[in-house]
């Protein structure tokens, strides 16, 4: 294996000098769980501060955190917020914090992504900092500067989907077709960050829409839910209508090596015991 690991450090070393462009290192198999690089999207802890979540996703048994923007810094500094702006400080004490619990920085997101290059390059600077493995978005019109730093940082991003809108026809992010025709065409680190629970809150069939972006599959938000409503709430996996299994069965067969983020949007000031039944689920079918 070391020499192995040293082989592919020379090659990625000379590929490097010669300027060409290495693909990014995967997430750690330390990181898996049940098969896959399971944790926490930090909005299931947004009633507490990114310090706390990051605990409370090792209380729950993950392994990863994706953070999200303007999340409350600290219980001793709630009024400073932690973003892609978080001073050097913020992001030592987060990456301190991370270090302490075993948990892996590995996503950002939902955040928008502005057109103008300086803006949307302190954003991709922040996953750097962090040596994050990809960016959530919803910033369609930002696609070519995305794509222009998705190539320099060698960062991917997903293009995220809440769900459908009755009242808006002009949001379509709802709908992987409408996904597909925004990155089919674009750099292949450039896809879905496919949130299973907006789909089936969206009456799709969750499994349908990851084939449609198959080989697009950048991350995830996994939920399980308790009915096939637009109102429906958060369930533990493997109780609810979402058929968590044959998603997890999927995601396997198109050898999905991204993040997978429980998002946990229900009894937030105590939903830690859920989302440990839930971490424990994808466990038990890890040799399935």
């Amino acid at each position: 294996m070391k020499i192995q690991l040293a082989h592919l450090t020379a090659i990625a070393t000379a590929l490097s000098l010669a300027g060409l462009t290495v693909a990014a290192a995967p997430i750690p198999e330390n990181c898996l769980t049940g098969g896959i690089a399971l944790g926490c999207q930090a909005w299931t802890f947004r009633e507490f501060t990114v310090m706390e979540a990051i605990q409370k996703t090792a209380e729950a048994g993950g392994k990863v955190i994706e953070f999200y923007p303007d999340q409350k810094f600290s219980p001793e500094q709630p009024g400073l917020k932690f973003d892609h702006n978080a001073t050097d400080e913020m992001v030592s004490a987060v990456k301190a914090q991370l270090k302490k619990y075993g948990i892996r920085a590995v996503n950002y997101g939902v955040v928008n992504i502005p057109n103008d290059e300086a803006g949307a390059r302190k954003i991709f600077e922040f996953a750097k900092k962090f040596e994050l493995y990809g960016i959530t978005t919803e910033s369609v019109e930002a696609l070519d500067t995305i794509e222009k730093l998705v190539k320099e940082y060698d960062i991917r991003v997903g293009f995220h989907n809440h769900p459908r809108q009755p009242d808006n026809p002009g949001y379509k992010m709802w709908d992987p077709h409408y996904v597909l025709s925004v990155v089919k065409d674009r750099d292949p680190r450039i896809g879905s960050t496919a949130d299973v629970g907006h789909w089936v809150r969206s009456g799709l069939d969750p499994v349908a829409c990851l084939k449609i972006l198959r080989g697009r599959i950048i991350s995830t938000h996994l939920k399980d839910l308790n009915e096939k409503s637009p109102n429906a709430h958060d369930v533990p996996f493997g109780t609810g209508v979402s058929n968590i299994p044959a998603i997890l069965g999927e995601l396997k067969r198109q050898h999905f090596n991204g993040n997978a983020s429980i998002e946990y949007e229900y009894d937030w000031m105590n939903n830690v015991p859920a989302v440990a039944q839930s971490i424990g689920f994808v466990r038990g079918r890890g040799s399935r």
